[in-house]
């Protein structure tokens, strides 16, 4: 028997794999093999297991959680490995063949011994990481091991994924280098140790024009989100290839090169989201919050990294429902301008709603409809950074102008502008007669539309039909069609929320052993701490409502966290909501003012009724209620 830990925790024996439910006893499982074979604290297995708020039995408790421990051990028949209790804490007994971190680390040592035999070396590393095998503990949850333990283990991966295409580049096996650095600098785009390595395999493979590209484009993401300029080795790098160097594998950076790992930011870098440290945060992938990892040659990376500001508009996988909303706007985009525009107005069209309700992915899904009626091209433009605030218009007109060009007038093009916060960042943009505009934006921008006319599509959760097509194409119907009743209850628990439903589907794609009726019970428990990927906590439904609450003037804010914490009658202003519950006491609680109730409703964050004028969705109104929990909790603790 072998425990597998490097992915989500499972025992394998031979070819057969049982991937563990998640469970308090395989919390404390994971946190004894990660230092297996030495003492782990009683106390540290107690936050582990319960985080910094224990319950006052917790130690009797970790014992408990020790005796079910040992009879889940029982039940999978596993021998020779077991918990001994020792002075101060417990500790489990494992070796290479019984544990593949363990085995990891084992097959780097033998890599690193091998350091004069660079085929040997390589061979030994990529063997050590086929041992990866896909989201790190992604069924433990335990803040606190994904806060302490996963990061450290993520480095060590990385590294080893460094030295591998050092490796090649130092054989002068570029090509195959590239397979790995073109989805390594995606997922980590502030790592520039990556981006170095990328941009010699391509000079070397005689892509020069590529080369300096990449260059221009780590350097602009360096100073646009980091405020640096790039470190001196890859200036030192653009500078080699200017002046046509030669960097075989004597002068580049593989093996024997002399721009090795040291002094660069990359092996430094920030924390990243899949907690690698060295990986620049990815920041959420506005299409598909549910997309599951992948793999390249045994180097497996996280969730994918975010287009580029201005880029080619991806397709969206398992794209399901919105059929009326998509052909509408396909018609509108397509279709002759009026008579009356005379022209001098581009053909706007509109898709609002709230956070996560897939603005994003129709809008992109419909420009890969209506591809042929635009021959000179489809781009999606971030409106907004990675860190929340907008981009100006200037600056996206700017960048808009050079990747359109000038030299296609008189055919049409379509801009994506996605995730727009105000209308003074479109109006500079539609001037142009050849243009044809989407626009997302969690605001109602109902300014943009009376100056500028256009279609509004104004989208809302699933209906239970698109909730329950999606769960088939992203989980497969021999899997759904098995349990259609679990599938509809599942989809019931995430209200129908199409981002709560993708990271749903991305957590049950990690388990392919899991039933759907056993995850009812367990998303069930907590809806709000289940919906979040554990690997990439970015895409969490709470951290989406968060960063929209963050948008928000202060005063919104905290008026919408009293309202969405409040009785139902706070959503009707003054008077009751009409139905049995909004028949409460008159002035039982302060009226909110008509003007803010709309404020919160042009943000996305409010539907028309009923009950009342305006509801809230019930995802967003629990993580409202417990926003309002925990910081009660926090001011009673000071």
């Amino acid at each position: 028997m072998r425990f597998q830990l490097l992915g989500p925790l499972a025992l394998a024996d031979g070819p057969d794999v049982v991937v563990l439910q998640p469970s308090k006893p395989v919390i404390l499982l994971a946190a004894l093999l990660l230092h297996a074979n030495s003492t782990v604290s009683a106390e540290y297995l107690q936050r582990a297991v319960w985080g910094e708020d224990q319950p006052a039995t917790a130690r009797a408790a970790l014992q408990t959680c020790v005796l079910r421990l040992r009879r889940l051990f029982t039940k999978h028949g596993v021998t020779g490995t077991s918990i001994e209790a020792v002075p101060g804490g417990y500790r489990i007994t494992a070796g290479p063949p019984t544990l593949d971190l363990l085995g990891f680390r084992d097959q780097v040592r033998r890599a690193t011994a091998l350091a004069g035999d660079p085929e040997a070396e390589l061979y030994t590393l990529k063997d050590a990481l086929s041992l990866w095998q896909g989201s790190l503990l992604a069924n433990v949850r335990s803040d606190v091991l994904h806060r302490d333990e996963v990061p450290r283990l993520s480095e060590e991966r990385l590294r080893a994924v460094e030295r591998v295409c050092d490796l090649l580049l130092g054989l002068g096996r570029c090509g195959e280098a590239l397979v790995d650095l073109w989805t390594a600098t995606r997922v980590y785009p502030g790592h520039e140790r990556f981006h170095e390595q990328l941009i010699e395999a391509l000079y070397r493979t005689g892509r020069q024009s590529q080369a300096l590209a990449e260059y221009r484009r780590v350097k602009g993401f360096l100073l646009d989100e980091l405020g640096v300029d790039p470190s001196p080795s890859l200036r030192q790098l653009e500078l080699s290839i200017l002046r046509g160097e030669d960097l075989g594998a004597g002068g580049g950076s593989g093996a024997g090169g002399t721009r090795g790992a040291e002094g660069t930011r990359g092996a430094a870098g920030v924390r990243g989201a899949a907690g690698a440290v060295g990986a620049l945060e990815p920041a959420p992938a506005p299409l598909d919050p549910g997309s599951t990892p992948q793999g390249v040659q045994g180097v497996v990376v996280p969730l994918p990294a975010p287009a580029p500001v201005v880029g080619p508009v991806p397709a969206v996988p398992h794209f399901t429902g919105r059929e009326a909303e998509a052909a509408a706007m396909a018609a509108r985009l397509t279709a002759p301008p009026p008579p009356d525009a005379g022209g001098q107005r581009p053909l706007t069209v509109l898709v609002s709603g709230a956070p996560g309700i897939g603005k994003s992915a129709l809008a992109q899904h419909v420009a890969h409809l209506v591809r042929d009626s635009f021959p000179a091209g489809r781009l999606l433009v971030r409106m907004t950074r990675a860190d929340g605030h907008p981009r100006t218009a200037d600056e996206v007109a700017a960048e808009v102008a050079a990747a359109l060009g000038s030299g296609r007038a008189g055919e049409r093009a379509l801009l994506v502008l996605d995730d727009v916060v105000d209308a003074d960042q479109v109006r500079p943009l539609l001037t142009s007669p050849d243009l044809a505009v989407v626009v997302t934006s969690r605001m109602g921008l109902g300014g943009l539309i009376a100056t500028h006319g256009g279609w509004v599509h104004r989208l809302t959760a699933f209906t239970e039909a698109e909730s329950y097509a999606l769960l088939l194409a992203a989980l497969g119907t021999e899997r759904v069609e098995a349990e259609p009743r679990a599938a509809r209850h599942l989809a019931s628990l995430c209200g129908h929320f199409p981002a709560a439903l993708r990271i749903l589907t991305a957590r049950l794609l990690t388990r392919p052993g899991l039933r759907l009726g056993d995850a009812v019970e367990w998303l069930g428990d907590d809806p709000l701490a289940r919906l979040t990927l554990t690997d990439s906590p970015d895409h969490s439904v709470s951290g989406l409502f968060d960063r929209a609450l963050g948008r928000l003037d202060p005063r919104l804010s905290e008026a919408f966290l009293r309202i969405g914490s409040g009785p139902p009658e706070l959503l009707g202003g003054t008077g009751s909501t009409g139905g049995p519950e909004g028949a409460v006491r008159k002035g039982s609680h302060p009226p909110v003012p008509e003007d803010v109730l709309e404020q919160l409703a042009d943000a996305g964050l409010m539907e028309d009724g009923p009950p009342g004028p305006y509801r809230i969705h019930d995802l967003l109104r629990a993580h409202l209620r417990r926003t309002v929990r925990i910081r009660n909790r926090r001011t009673e603790k000071v």
